[in-house]
């Protein structure tokens, strides 16, 4: 039993651990997109629109959070055929738990920036807020043919 309980952590901390999700930020970037040419295009920020980047679920809150809770009241409730009932309810409340701890990881606050280019185009990008920008800031938009950033 003693195992068990020092397993847990062990468990539950590699299962979360997978639960993470790559940056929306402008200010990261992933090693492969390094001494990579980009192009850059100045504007202005049009406006600004707060919005909530969701990252998707992975369904491993589900099921650390399922195996965490069955092992707990299974081993510390009851006996024989009551210990298997207290698993099995510790596993459902364990999973919808853990489905809400992942959720709540992966909802990250986000901008729409719409910005006016130099040229006269409109674009909007939607990126992590981690970085200020108002209206009327001068910016620059970097683009490698699949992602673009808003960056000061």
């Amino acid at each position: 039993m003693k195992n068990l309980l020092m397993v847990v952590p062990v468990v539950a901390v590699t299962l979360l651990s997978a639960c993470s999700t790559p940056s929306n930020s402008g200010s990261v970037y992933r090693a492969s997109q390094t001494q990579t040419e980009q192009t850059v295009r100045m504007g202005y920020v049009d406006s600004i629109r707060n919005v909530t980047i969701e990252k998707g679920q992975t369904g491993v809150g589900t099921l650390a959070g399922a195996a965490l809770g069955g092992i707990a009241a299974g081993s510390n409730i009851g006996g024989g055929n009551g210990a298997i009932a207290a698993g099995i309810v510790g596993a459902v409340a364990g999973g919808l738990v853990g489905q809400k701890v992942e959720s709540n990881l992966n909802h990250k606050p986000g901008f729409e920036i719409t910005v006016r280019l130099d040229n006269g185009d409109i674009k909007a990008i939607t990126q992590d807020a981690d970085e200020a920008f108002n209206v009327g800031d001068r910016v620059r938009l970097l683009s490698n043919g699949r992602t673009t950033r808003v960056t000061h």
